[in-house]
């Protein structure tokens, strides 16, 4: 009887032990699955931020490339209409040099008549037009850019 007594004890202590065993580990696990849920938590909000700063860049972007569209095709249409003839493109210009035959201090009817731009000027201001308002788009997208992006 003693010895199944002992028997008896040493089976208890044993489950006892086994017990304590598994408790522990699942305590471990049940430990593991929050601090991978809290990961997984914090993974999905900063993939929705990402997201929502995606769509805000994007509608940025939008924004300024239709502007810039709008304002070439503005360009475009003055430079048919100049061509056309429907309207006038008046230069300001400088002579660099003296015309052939005058001296310095003498005066011309020449002198006084209004110079014709000739159309590779027409071409260089419209180009030069063009990439005015892509600098300045471009600027103005990336000023914007920094202030609702950068310096949150």
């Amino acid at each position: 009887m003693r010895y199944l007594l002992l028997c008896l004890c040493l089976v208890a202590l044993g489950a006892g032990l086994l017990a304590t065993h598994y408790h522990d580990k699942a305590t471990e696990w049940r430990a593991a699955a929050h601090q991978t849920q809290q990961l997984a938590k914090q993974q999905e909000a900063a993939l929705s931020e990402m997201q929502r700063r995606q769509r805000e860049v994007a509608a940025l972007d939008e924004k300024y490339t239709k502007e810039l569209a709008n304002a070439q095709a503005t360009i475009e249409q003055l430079h048919h209409d100049v061509i056309a003839g429907r309207k006038r493109l008046y230069l300001k210009t400088r002579r660099s040099a003296m015309p052939e035959g005058k001296a310095p201090g003498t005066s011309g009817v020449d002198d006084a008549a209004r110079t014709r731009s000739d159309k590779s000027a027409e071409r260089d201001y419209f180009t030069l037009r063009s990439r005015i308002e892509l600098a300045g788009k471009q600027i103005a997208g990336l000023q914007q850019f920094i202030r609702e992006q950068c310096l949150r």
